[in-house]
């Protein structure tokens, strides 16, 4: 399989020419010049109401639409009329909720993680008007010399699910920990255990918003019911992508758009006002600069790429925050600290003990220093770092470095340089 050519990704990124390092990716990644061109063009040249039968018109809903192709081929959907676009994931997960309402039955329960609230907040509103349960899928400690090395583990999901499971809401990656949730595994247990207790409807939620810049999607390999992502996590522009399975757009959701609309088959039941028609055809630039990554032109071959690429990026920093030296200093890497395609290029850490500092003050000394930047805090997955034992001041929360594919070996060792003086 082909390797990535470094150099021809960064030229990609005309934010990229001034050198700083940007290493708050899991924030945001920077934007390729594909996208940035697209939205250019349709400003420029199609900027108008979609519906209107006029050239323009009909030239701007064929571009709108190709933003469909783009993210039914992203998540590997099985139609394009199962995807759509909105404002955020989390705005379309409370859409999702909402649309969900009369389908949820007294009683009926949710089982939720400790992850980014998007994927938490929306059930947990759902439940109390619904009066469903929730449970919580809780991440627990591989190792006992550090007690922040949590991660999830699949058996640990089994014993929350019961017959009145009705929906289970999960991240495939961490936006703290980095570590990757094996999908799959965990949701064709989850079903067989449901459907050997009963259960008379079991729907999956995955948030996606951490992995789609890491790692190919696949919803039907997964076997789920609703999938979000970022675009502007994955080199585009802020909006987000849905994915909705057909079964469930048909028989579980409501519409909440306007009453007169026939949308009853369609996404854009979950839709009460459209979608920035420029952010969507910009979003068709995505898929053409991910498939020029490696001469397969193949969304599969360019994400084995990456995840190859990020295991350079990923290994000096995890060998130099758990050496010996920086464990006796109090560094403690929240989440795993194995270097494997177990997790992506996130690495949050805190500093405790008699010596600890400030994941703040932390970034203040990247701050200082200028030419990079890094971020702290809890990440919106505020239930992982208030239920982190010992505790941590969940304002304060971790330090987080977050790379991606066109971040560079060289760029890693000046962030090194910063760690080496700054945890003396």
């Amino acid at each position: 399989m082909a390797t990535l050519d470094i150099d021809e990704v960064r030229a990609s990124f005309p934010s990229l020419e001034s050198g700083y390092i940007y290493a708050d990716n899991a924030g945001g990644s920077q934007t390729t010049q594909g996208v940035i061109d697209r939205i250019v063009d349709y400003l420029t040249n199609t900027n108008v109401q979609l519906g209107a039968d006029y050239f323009v018109g009909k030239l701007s809903i064929q571009r709108v639409d190709e933003g469909s192709f783009t993210a039914a081929e992203l998540f590997n959907a099985a139609s394009v009329e199962e995807v759509g676009f909105g404002p955020s994931s989390t705005m379309i997960l409370e859409n999702i909720a909402r649309a969900l309402e009369n389908d949820i039955q007294p009683g009926d329960e949710f089982i939720i993680t400790y992850e980014h609230e998007a994927n938490n907040g929306p059930w947990k509103r759902l439940a109390e008007r619904r009066n469903a349960v929730v449970k919580y899928w809780e991440p627990t400690p591989v190792s006992a010399e550090n007690p922040y090395s949590v991660t999830y583990k699949v058996e640990e999901l089994l014993p929350l699910v019961s017959s009145r499971t009705r929906l289970a809401a999960i991240t495939a990656c961490s936006n703290i920990l980095g570590s990757l949730v094996p999908v799959e595994e965990a949701v064709k247990a989850l079903r067989q255990r449901a459907k050997e207790l009963g259960a008379r409807k079991v729907e999956v939620s995955v948030d996606c918003v951490a992995y789609a810049p890491h790692r190919k999607m696949d919803v039907r390999q997964w076997d789920i019911d609703y999938c979000v992502f970022s675009l502007y996590k994955v080199y585009g522009v802020h909006n987000a992508a849905v994915y909705v399975r057909s079964a469930a757009l048909q028989t579980s959701l409501t519409s909440i758009a306007h009453h007169f609309l026939k949308v009853d088959d369609k996404l854009h039941k979950l839709q009460p006002g459209g979608p920035g028609y420029e952010l969507v055809y910009g979003a068709t630039a995505v898929m053409p600069y991910l498939k020029s990554l490696t001469p397969e032109d193949d969304l599969a071959a360019s994400f084995y790429a990456i995840a190859n690429h990020e295991q350079k990026l990923l290994a000096p920093l995890l060998r130099f925050l758990t050496d010996a030296k920086q464990v006796e200093r109090g560094v403690r890497i929240v989440g795993t600290s194995e270097i494997n395609l177990s997790r992506v290029p996130t690495i949050s850490f805190v500093v405790v003990g008699q010596n600890a500092i400030k994941s703040k003050d932390i970034v203040g000394a990247f701050d200082k220093k200028g030419g990079i930047g890094i971020r702290y805090g809890h990440f919106y997955a505020y239930s992982l770092i208030d239920n982190l034992r010992p505790k941590l001041d969940v304002n304060d929360g971790v330090a987080r470095i977050s790379l991606v594919h066109y971040n560079t070996v060289e760029e890693v060792e000046k962030i090194l340089d910063v760690l080496r003086e700054f945890l003396v």
